[in-house]
């Protein structure tokens, strides 16, 4: 789409007519909307909603466009978020030892299946420098332990200023982000396979393979305080059967943390997610 276009991202408590509320906004200010998504939580009581609209012919101005839809939203007790197509957001990539989802991430960002910029590699071990190198992104290594955690995590929080950036993708970075560090920047997706809690700790598949297990899957999801528990955004499950050796679990695992997280970011950046408490809806 050549054209930029907006994006709002709303929840309020559910009541008659939001719909034309909302929509008569944009008709108003002479919008021409050209996807709307909606889903009603009857348990919640919240309607959530996603509207995107072109930009071109719009009458206001970017710049009064949220001042002008808060006075709406406001008496509704909404709560919403505004987005544009052309703001091209900035990527910080976590990693630890492991380089499958840091390549599926770059080669898709390289391919622009999705838009975004990734001009930062954080790492807590020096293995894949020579990644950043090959894709001349800077790397910054940063080992954290126990007695050094605070500063490090103040450390990284200030590469991520610097480098002005809006997501930070923990693309199996094998090291616990604070609550501190999150209640500061909240905007932290990670993935793990979905052996949880079952599988805790070190090497998962080869306890799964001892167990027998028969389906097993990756699970993207928000980062929050509690670990591992935060709002997911995507999942996805495969058979496993006697047949199949740890390599073999290893290697189908991989396969599905690369497409999860893909799926999960993707989602993100076009702004279809929507979070509420500790769920998530992903507009199509």
């Amino acid at each position: 789409m050549t054209n930029p276009t907006a994006t709002l991202l709303i929840s309020c408590p559910d009541r008659r007519g939001l719909v034309a509320k909302f929509a008569n906004f944009i008709y108003s200010n002479g919008g021409n909307i050209i996807h709307a998504d909606q889903h009603t939580d009857f348990a919640a009581g919240l309607f959530l909603t996603r509207i995107e609209w072109q930009l071109d012919g719009f009458n206001l101005p970017r710049e009064f466009i949220a001042p002008a839809f808060n006075a709406i939203a406001q008496p509704l007790g909404a709560k919403w978020e505004l987005r544009f197509s052309d703001t091209v957001p900035r990527i910080a990539i976590w990693v630890s030892r492991q380089d499958h989802c840091l390549f599926d991430l770059i080669w898709r960002q390289r391919a622009k299946e999705f838009v975004a910029e990734i001009p930062l590699i954080i790492s807590n071990h020096s293995n894949l420098k020579v990644v950043a190198e090959q894709f001349n992104i800077d790397f910054q290594h940063i080992p954290i332990n126990k007695d050094n955690k605070a500063e490090q995590e103040a450390q990284q929080l200030e590469l991520l200023r610097k480098y002005k950036i809006d997501l930070v993708v923990l693309a199996k970075y094998m090291q616990i982000v604070s609550a501190d560090f999150i209640s500061q920047f909240p905007q932290i997706i990670n993935i793990h396979h979905s052996f949880l809690p079952a599988f805790i700790g070190a090497n998962p598949y080869h306890r799964a393979f001892e167990r027998g297990v028969k389906i097993i899957g990756a699970t993207a999801h928000y980062a929050t305080a509690d670990l591992d528990a935060g709002p997911i955004i995507e999942q996805d499950v495969v058979r496993v059967s006697h047949r199949d050796e740890v390599d073999d679990l290893v290697r189908k695992g991989k396969d599905l943390e690369r497409v999860v997280l893909a799926r999960a970011v993707r989602s993100h950046l076009q702004n279809r997610v929507l979070v509420y408490g500790n769920r998530t809806v992903v507009f199509e």
